[in-house]
């Protein structure tokens, strides 16, 4: 039987179909603190919602614990706060329950990479299309400071006084092992590209990743500024585009080669080598994504940024469901609810 909730979703958008930014914003009071880099990760998402047609009951944010798990509340669409690691599961349940939903995740790296971590790699095999954007400010925030899955070995934090102990998660080379279809990451500092990554990663058919370096100005304030500053940036990153060679610096003067299967950088001034060695970035070739991915944690590589992987010849986790339910109702019709409960064997009293 169809219900009230159930005729309101399936109803489409009335009245004018053009949205704007101001549609999605809810006319509450952002609770993050002054300076967050999750503040500048929600204008180029409020901004985007208007450009993918869809009506806004058709949209749906899902959010964990942290300080991420705010990201609902600011955006003026359907949305579920859940608990602590399992945004995941609830996103990929309604998924499968509603294919027509544009369902989008916001997690934190404590969130998603640790009690979240599990639900994080199966999500990524199954495809499952939904688009994840995970906050990494490399610390736990909102308990205060305590070292996170993807702070670096030494870090001083509120649990770890003497230095942190672990080898971080590289979360973009994690969700490459673990078969995730589209892989980006992005920063808080440049908001127009970001905007442009959640993009893709909507039109992205499949299980899109997007990690995004994100300021926490009160317990790790600074720790991207080498990757985010404009008078660094372009020295210590590299944006990726499908087709086009590895160049960067800040006059575009040096650029990436492979030795093998070892990525280096070379000089295109010392005559030496020129634009036509450089690697050119191919984001349909698993082995180079996972090149790439692990250029992440070396001083002497620039950090990628950009779209590592986009591959589409893995059809979605939900479309697989449905289909397997349609061959079932093809092949022993739609089935009888009462008559499966009450058995081959009853009797009325």
């Amino acid at each position: 039987m169809k219900t009230i909730i159930d005729d309101m979703l399936e109803k489409p958008h009335q009245g004018d179909s053009t949205y704007t930014s101001k549609d999605f914003k809810p006319g509450v009071d952002v609770r993050w603190c002054a300076g967050c880099g999750a503040i500048s990760v929600l204008s180029p998402a409020q901004r985007l919602m208007p450009e993918l047609g869809i009506p806004k009951e058709k949209i749906v944010f899902i959010s964990g614990i942290g300080c991420s798990g705010r990201f609902p509340y600011y955006m003026d669409t359907y949305g579920f706060h859940g608990i602590h690691g399992r945004a995941l599961p609830i996103a990929s349940g309604l998924k499968i329950a509603r294919p027509d939903l544009s369902v989008w995740v916001v997690t934190g790296d404590g969130d998603n990479m640790s009690i979240g971590g599990n639900h994080f790699i199966h999500a990524c095999r199954r495809n499952v299309d939904m688009n994840v954007l995970m906050f990494n400010n490399e610390v736990y925030s909102l308990t205060k400071g305590q070292y996170s899955p993807t702070s670096h070995r030494g870090q001083i934090t509120k649990s770890s006084p003497l230095g942190a102990l672990d080898d971080p998660f590289n979360p973009v080379a994690l969700a490459l092992g673990a078969s995730a279809t589209f892989v980006a990451r992005g920063h808080d500092k440049d908001r127009q590209q970001l905007q442009n990554l959640l993009l893709q990663a909507h039109q992205h058919k499949g299980f899109s990743f997007v990690e995004i370096y994100t300021n926490c100005r009160i317990f790790n304030d600074g720790a991207f500024d080498l990757y985010t500053n404009s008078d660094t940036r372009e020295n210590h990153t590299i944006f990726l585009e499908h087709g086009k060679p590895l160049v960067f610096g800040k006059t575009k003067n040096k650029g990436i080669i492979l030795d093998g299967y070892t990525p280096r950088v070379v000089s295109l001034e010392d005559g030496e080598h020129s634009i036509n060695d450089l690697l050119i970035h191919n984001e349909k070739d698993s082995t180079l994504a996972f090149i790439l991915a692990n250029m992440t944690y070396n001083e002497v590589l620039p950090r990628p940024m950009g779209v590592l992987q986009n591959l589409t010849d893995r059809s979605s986790y939900e479309d697989r469901v449905v289909e397997q339910i349609q061959n079932e109702v093809e092949a022993k019709g739609i089935g009888n609810l009462e008559a499966l409960l009450l058995g081959s064997s009853h009797w009325v009293v």
